[in-house]
């Protein structure tokens, strides 16, 4: 979940080693001090910050952008780092300003715009009008689901004249349905989740264990095409779409307690992290087939998060999973990842890539790589506290 580890996971041995390698206290007062000048930056509610344009001024974008609710949920991060109330209070707005989505069902990311910022809200704050517009956007969520293609449908349509596209990236949004089967009792959300997962593992999945991008369905569930959108190539593996993956099954096994889940959220840790083409840094090239371009930032953060709870859950390869995502985090919070005070926008992480392909946020911050960084060390935080 976008959520700090839950106190009830076990901690590994190799936590209690040594001192902490990354000063939070310090990457967090960082963070509210940029997001301070976010927020001066943004008084209008209604232009949600994105990214950084080709000349250079801010990229704002409308609530029913994908990236909607990352800002509210990173306003809530800091707030959870430090209980200020003025932190609280902004959160608060910002995740109120994506209140309408919870009657779209045009997305499949509903779990971004609406968890995101309303699930750490009512999970920090136990406010009780978030938890009814939750519920609403999960519903909305799963109109997409077709009984018959056993999948979430992504986008309404996708080049070649296909009219059921799913990406790798519909594994995030599972999580805030299994939020909604334990809030509303409802086990539909549960079941289409699980459903939806199978069949992305059996389908998305290659021999290596990297991920294609856009899987085209036909009206049986047969797969019509395997393709792909911001990745390099239809064969290539999109460095976000794996962590997407990764964070993903992580959560499956969270959730359901299923090896098979918690076995192929190793595999792909493993391809991530044994890539060759994965500099020494651990912050991947945007794709892992073009070594020596653009890196994105995001997908390292996302990976970091995702792998500081999968360390938690044992394996032979645990330690690695841990110790990988503390040499992310630490890149990640010093240049050239970490931006100067006052610049970059406001945000707090530079040189993700969105679509270079589509020529669109190459080597620029974005919104979600901050989110999925603050998440990161709210983790490793717990981590360390628990073992203290």
């Amino acid at each position: 979940m976008k959520k700090v580890l839950s106190l009830c996971l076990v901690l590994l041995a190799f936590v209690a080693q040594g001192q902490s390698k990354i000063d939070v206290k310090k990457e967090f007062e960082f963070a509210a001090k940029q997001y301070e000048g976010m927020l001066a930056a943004h008084p209008d509610l209604t232009k949600f910050p994105q990214s950084t344009n080709a000349d250079g001024t801010p990229r704002d974008m409308k609530s029913d952008w994908w990236c909607s609710g990352f800002f509210g949920g990173s306003l809530w991060y800091i707030y959870e780092y430090n209980k200020a109330p003025q932190w609280k209070e902004a959160a608060h707005k910002w995740t109120m300003a994506v209140e309408k989505e919870q009657y779209n069902t045009g997305t499949h990311d509903l779990g971004f715009m609406i968890y995101c910022p309303f699930g750490n809200g009512y999970r920090l704050t136990k406010n009780k009008a978030y938890k009814p517009i939750m519920l609403t956007g999960a519903k909305s969520l799963s109109t997409r689901f077709d009984p018959k293609r056993g999948v979430i449908k992504s986008w309404n349509s996708f080049k070649g004249g296909y009219d059921y596209p799913v990406i790798i990236d519909n594994m995030m949004n599972l999580e805030f349905l299994f939020w909604a089967a334990r809030e509303s009792g409802n086990k539909e959300f549960y079941n289409l989740s699980v459903t939806h997962a199978d069949n992305t593992l059996k389908n998305h999945y290659r021999p290596d264990h990297s991920a294609y991008h856009v899987l085209c369905y036909g009206p049986n569930g047969e797969v019509l095409a395997k393709k792909n959108h911001q990745g390099a190539a239809d064969e290539s593996a999109w460095s976000r779409g794996q962590a997407w993956g990764l964070y993903g099954y992580t959560v499956m096994y969270r959730e359901t307690k299923d090896q098979k889940y918690l076995e192929h959220a190793r595999n792909i840790a493993d391809f991530i992290l044994n890539n060759p083409t994965l500099p020494a840094d651990k912050i991947p090239y945007w794709d892992y087939s073009k070594p020596g371009e653009e890196r994105d930032a995001s997908a390292g953060a996302i990976a970091a998060s995702a792998l500081l709870e999968l360390s938690t859950y044992g394996g032979k390869n645990a330690k690695k999973y841990y110790n990988d995502a503390v040499i992310m985090l630490e890149n990640l919070s010093k240049a050239p990842y970490k931006a100067e005070l006052g610049k970059n926008n406001h945000f707090i992480l530079q040189h993700s890539t969105g679509h270079k392909l589509g020529k669109s946020e190459i080597d620029v911050p974005l919104v979600y790589a901050d989110y999925y960084y603050l998440e990161g060390l709210l983790r490793y935080d717990a981590l360390n506290k628990r073992k203290k």
